[in-house]
């Protein structure tokens, strides 16, 4: 992290869902004032198409992201690191931020249930840019 750019890693357990939604929002969000990843521990073929569906419902397009594996390199340069149900697959460093995140699935649900996830993922990264970037928060 340098001082004026914080990086924040989205982790759960196929980089296909969840984290992908929090790095499409915290894209939209903050634009290129946050650098943004995610990871997965052991990351899916492709991304959720229902996670995509509902992401293009409110404006966000994850549709170029692919899931990759959790690095130790990703995790060491991020100075938040938040988790979604991946355990503790996750390397802790000292001076970084760590958050878990307890979110459903959407591995497997309708789109209904999906869009819930969305909302709710929605949400949490717009207080997490209010924290990060207090002058730039926007809905």
């Amino acid at each position: 992290m340098t001082a004026t750019k914080p990086s924040v890693l989205f982790v759960c357990v196929h980089n296909a869902g969840r984290s992908q939604m929090a790095a499409g929002w915290l894209r939209h969000l903050a634009g290129d004032a946050v650098e943004v990843r995610s990871a997965g521990s052991a990351p899916a073929d492709r991304i959720n198409p229902v996670a995509v569906e509902a992401m293009a419902e409110v404006g966000i397009d994850i549709t170029a992201q692919t899931p990759k594996i959790l690095t130790h390199e990703d995790a060491e340069a991020s100075s938040v690191v938040i988790t979604m149900g991946c355990g503790d697959v996750c390397p802790y460093f000292p001076g970084q931020r760590h958050e878990d995140w307890t979110l459903d699935d959407p591995a497997g649900q309708g789109i209904e249930a999906v869009r819930a996830i969305r909302d709710e993922i929605g949400d949490r990264v717009r207080a997490l840019v209010a924290g990060l970037l207090p002058h730039r928060a926007r809905s």
